[in-house]
């Protein structure tokens, strides 16, 4: 009797043992977030800050001292070419002006009374000669004279925006006192430097992309117009300027902007930087597996290409659609099992991907569907 109830007990016991250590044998499987290779437009960028510049800018100042008589302007306001912004006294000019005008008018009437008259032979050549020159002195003096007048009045020299007006009616104008400045503002040039090792990428009519903390969701598009002959020697680095189109106005000069160079544009294989592991000067990435029913994880060598916003370009070693591991790599060995909690599909938080935790994909509950 003794001996039948020892048989039954070691029969309930050898499964037991048996699961046990199979269980120890298979650890669970490990939480990991997954994400797929995908295909996108790829570019090389090249970033820097650049200063903006008017297409024309010029401060307006005063080439003669004298009192300014009107001003036709108002801050900020737009001109036209060759619209007279101020005007200054010219009475003095304009008395002489007139002066010369009666003498100049009084010498040509002697070069037309004698010219027919030397044809004739009534008149001595020389005596209209020296009127000839006489005409000629006089038309000199006017000149100076209206070059003289055109000194005192101020007008736009090209179509632009005047800034602000630094000069009342009254106010004794002198050489170089500024009045105001214009600037041509429907495009706009940015300056900007890169180190010398991106000269290759800097080509005339190669698309930027540039931006600023006046306007942040708005970017801007220009395109680089002309490169510096020259590398600066102690910063070892290039200037280049790029047009932007400012038919909106929005842009000012001396604007601060974060300029990005774009050049040969591409269809790449990217995937999210923090799932690369890197060892000495190799890189590798987890891919999952599934065999089976199990999921798994392998450790694949890549060749990595450009890498930009927190993403990295693929050379070789990845297919589109392939599950590669993002976080949870450092728990992983090869051929271990997985329990997929989520899927990473645009740099989302971390929190919102843990929250797709009811979608959990791992081996066993695939193997129970099965």
């Amino acid at each position: 009797m003794k001996a039948l109830r020892y048989l039954v007990l070691l029969t309930l016991i050898m499964p037991m043992t048996a699961t046990a250590q199979d269980e120890k044998k298979s650890p669970p499987a490990t939480p990991v977030i997954v994400a797929e290779v995908q295909s996108k437009t790829f570019a090389d960028e090249v970033e820097a800050l650049g200063t903006l510049k008017a297409n024309e800018s010029v401060d307006l100042t005063s080439s003669v001292t004298e009192l300014v008589t009107k001003i036709n302007f108002t801050d900020n306001q737009r001109v036209a070419k060759g619209d007279i912004l101020v005007e200054m006294d010219a009475a003095e000019e304009l008395a002489e002006l007139a002066e010369q005008q009666s003498m100049f008018d009084e010498a040509q009437k002697q070069v037309d009374r004698l010219s027919p008259l030397v044809k004739r032979g009534a008149a001595s050549a020389s005596v209209l000669g020296e009127n000839q020159r006489d005409l000629a002195g006089a038309k000199a003096r006017l000149d100076a004279i209206q070059s003289r007048i055109d000194q005192r009045v101020i007008t736009a020299p090209y179509d632009g925006t005047l800034g602000l007006r630094n000069m009342s009616v009254g106010a004794l104008a002198q050489p170089g006192t500024m009045i105001t400045t214009i600037d041509d503002d429907s495009v706009m040039k940015l300056d900007f430097s890169v180190p010398e090792i991106f000269l290759a990428t800097l080509t005339k009519g190669v698309v930027i992309n540039a931006t600023t903390e006046a306007y942040p969701e708005k970017i801007f598009e220009g395109t680089i117009s002309s490169i510096d002959s020259r590398i600066d020697p102690v910063t070892r680095s290039i200037e280049a300027r790029a047009l932007i189109d400012n038919k909106d106005g929005l842009l000012k000069p001396g604007l601060l902007m974060q300029v990005v160079v774009k050049k040969n544009p591409r269809e790449a294989l990217v995937i999210p930087e923090e799932t690369i592991t890197s060892v000495a000067k190799n890189n590798f990435v987890w891919v999952v597996t599934e065999t089976d029913g199990k999921i798994t994880a392998d450790k694949r060598p890549i060749k990595l290409g450009q890498r930009q916003y927190g993403e990295a370009e693929i050379l070789s070693g990845l297919e589109k659609g392939e599950r590669i591991v993002t976080h949870g790599t450092l728990r992983l060995r090869p051929g271990g099992l997985l329990e997929i909690t989520a899927t990473e599909t645009d740099n989302e938080p971390l929190n919102d991907m843990l929250k797709q935790g009811g979608n959990k994909e791992t081996s066993k509950n695939k193997k129970d569907t099965e």
